[in-house]
């Protein structure tokens, strides 16, 4: 059955309807949601508003899948993964403009996503035929333990709008190494990258029912069904800290597997032995990267007195100079924020710094046009209780607090419910890693302006979420331990 299909600004072709047991569905109600370019703020495409009896027969089909997809050998699975991958690297740049047109970032900044994304689908392709079992004898002698992993079930796979590709893929690709089948319910800021990916999994071999994909705008409805249903064991989650302590506490009636990834407040730290120039162009990654709209982006930066001067100048002389435009354009350096209520809230974030005492550096209004833009900001000055301390930013303003010494700043930096990523510059090594093991964070990134990789484990410590995702760790997410005892 053929789906819908919308072609977008610059030629992509995309489906729209709801994708359930390997068929395209138009929705039962005619109700559809519109998919708005944040770069000028005129509809893109609508796609499909599913119901909950829709999101109860993508958990029939995942269903039906699930024996005929744990019971695939590892090598198969891993083959359809690896052929994903390619065909993600095959369709990059159109997958990148459809990023950028409905997400509003910049090109450069889709590329990436879309490199990044697509190595989930290699790594967790090289991962699913090491899902390793062991076996010892127990310290008694009486007996022998046998450990294997096997599939946790279907799962429902909740993700944000601000990585489209990536969030999606991150989890897609251990849950079917690991042998699950899934439902994935993306953001409907942001549904058609998905969407995108839906039709590249099918063309990649993927059978039926393994992968659903569906769009409503009922999420908590949508959501508490689906964890409802006995059949379902596992929820991973990517968003709000808010909104994570909800679908806990709904997975708790029905004790399902978690995995949450949630909010940060990432403290960058400058030391004065640092290089200026190595912190300038990690802070410029660290904040800049999607144009702030990052869990991991730096949204604290601390610099040591004798050179806080020096570093705000230039960081503010950088981001001034970053060109602001159409996430489309390959000129652009930072596109629009996503929605008109992310702006009023950055906006918002910068009026109370600024009247609690901030300088503004550069920056620090919208920008009046089409759009939902505001300038690259630089505050200096910070009061210790300016919201935007305290609060993910989530937009491209950089707010600078000068520091004295190690102990002070590892407590502000400390100073928060978040435990996600933190930044630390410093020329002195050992410096660097006593620092890193103080600092309560899931992730470090020591003397670098990127910590996210496929390969690492990607996740927070206190309200920065439970689990981890990426890595060996994420397959085992996906994994549930069966214990053996026997003798011979």
């Amino acid at each position: 059955m053929r789906t819908e299909m919308s072609t977008l600004a610059l030629g992509i072709e995309v489906p729209t309807d709801l994708f359930i047991g390997g068929q395209w569905r138009a929705p039962a109600s005619g109700r559809r949601i519109d998919v708005i370019n944040p770069s000028n703020e005129e509809v893109l495409a609508t796609v499909a508003d599913a119901s909950v009896e829709e999101a109860m027969q993508a958990v029939d089909a995942a269903a039906a899948a699930a024996p005929g997809w744990a019971a695939t050998s590892p090598r198969a699975r891993a083959d359809i993964l690896r052929r994903a991958y390619e065909l993600m690297v095959r369709d990059a740049d159109s997958l990148a403009r459809l990023i950028s047109l409905e997400n509003g970032k910049a090109l450069a900044d889709a590329r990436g996503e879309v490199a990044y994304a697509a190595e989930f689908f290699r790594w967790f392709a090289e991962e699913a035929v090491r899902i390793n079992g062991d076996i010892s004898i127990a310290p008694s002698g009486a007996s022998r333990i046998i450990v294997q992993y096997q599939p946790v079930g279907i799962a429902l796979l909740i993700t944000p709008w601000n990585f489209p590709a990536a969030m999606a893929t991150r989890k897609i690709g251990p849950a079917l190494a690991a042998g699950c089948t899934c439902i994935l319910k993306p953001a409907t800021e942001t549904p058609l990258t998905a969407y995108a990916l839906a039709n590249l999994l099918a063309e990649a071999g993927v059978p039926a029912g393994v992968v659903n994909v569906l769009t409503t705008s009922s999420a908590g409805k949508f959501a508490n069904a689906i964890l409802d249903d006995a059949r379902v064991r596992k929820l991973s989650f990517t968003g709000s800290t808010e909104v994570g302590r909800v679908l806990l506490r709904k997975a708790a009636d029905s004790v399902v597997n978690c995995s949450m990834e949630l909010g940060g407040n990432a403290p960058f730290i400058v030391f004065d032995d640092a290089s200026i120039d190595a912190a300038i162009e990690g802070a410029m990654l660290a904040k800049m990267r999607n144009g702030g709209e990052a869990c991991t982006a730096a949204n604290r930066i601390y610099v040591q007195r004798g050179i806080a001067d020096e570093f705000s100048q230039r960081l503010a002389q950088r981001m001034g100079a970053l060109t602001v435009g159409d996430g489309c354009l390959d000129t652009t350096q930072c596109g629009p924020l996503v929605n008109a209520g992310a702006v009023a809230k950055v906006a918002s974030l910068v009026d109370d710094a600024v009247a609690k005492g901030a300088r503004v550096l550069t920056g620090g209004e919208r920008l009046d046009r089409n759009g939902y833009f505001y300038q690259p900001t630089v505050l200096v000055d910070v009061a210790p209780n300016a919201d935007l301390l305290h609060e993910e930013i989530f937009g491209p303003v950089a707010p600078i607090v000068i520091f004295d010494d190690e102990d002070e700043v590892i407590a502000l930096a400390n100073a928060t419910e978040y435990g996600l990523v933190a930044y630390v510059y410093t020329g002195d090594l050992a410096r660097g890693l006593r620092v890193s093991e103080r600092i309560e964070s899931g992730m470090i990134a020591l003397n670098r302006g990127i910590v996210s990789d496929p390969a690492a484990p990607f996740g927070g410590v206190k309200q920065s979420g439970l689990g981890r995702e990426g890595a060996h760790h994420g397959l085992l997410e996906f994994s549930e331990a069966k214990y053996i005892s026997t003798q011979w």
